[in-house]
């Protein structure tokens, strides 16, 4: 695949302050968004040149409580049925491979955003982002409430289209085109990546 150049708008985004948020990459989401398990690789990549540029990552987890209390209420017979996410199992670790690294900052919530009454706005003002980075699942769910909210906030959003995924390509390439026109940058991992040399 032929890589598109960097617009001049691109290189200004990516050159502020910047994060790398990963959404989502846990046990029980693999099961839930099964193409989650091919963006692994990408998103290792991505860690990995994180971490060599010294680049705060944040690791965004969904965790619910073992009753259910804090599941959505159209998810509530679902997680009856069959729970997921809980807190404290395997199903709620990080995949293989992303496990945040000792001072990486790992934030939980029970709902789609990653901004909903956690401390991830707290995290980012203090560390002086402007742009965020992300990935992981699932794109029209956590992906995409977390975007909306940081958009309220004020935020550069660049989302890499094949660092994410959802449990159809129509639904994940009908919200790249949704969020696209609510002014998210979206590029491939390796121009991103590129543009960091």
């Amino acid at each position: 695949m032929v890589e598109s150049q960097i617009t001049e708008r691109e290189k200004e985004i990516f050159s502020q302050p910047t994060a790398l948020i990963i959404i989502d990459m846990q046990n029980d989401a693999m099961s839930i968004v099964p193409s989650g398990k091919e963006i692994i690789p990408t998103i290792k990549r991505l860690l990995d040149t994180a971490r060599t540029n010294e680049i705060p990552v944040i690791h965004k987890n969904r965790i619910q409580r073992s009753n259910g209390i804090d599941v959505e209420r159209f998810r509530v017979k679902l997680f009856e049925d069959t729970p997921f996410l809980v807190d404290g199992s395997y199903g709620a670790e990080i995949v293989k491979d992303l496990e945040p690294a000792e001072k990486e900052i790992v934030v939980t919530g029970s709902r789609f955003s990653g901004f909903f009454q956690t401390d991830l706005q707290l995290i980012l003002t203090r560390l002086g982002v402007k742009t965020l980075i992300m990935c992981g699942i699932q794109t029209p769910n956590c992906i995409r409430a977390t975007v909306t909210d940081a958009i309220a906030f004020d935020y550069e959003v660049v989302l890499l289209n094949d660092a994410i995924s959802a449990q159809t390509l129509e639904i994940h390439n009908a919200n790249l085109l949704d969020m696209k026109n609510m002014g998210v940058t979206i590029v491939s991992t390796s121009n991103y990546l590129n543009s960091l040399n």
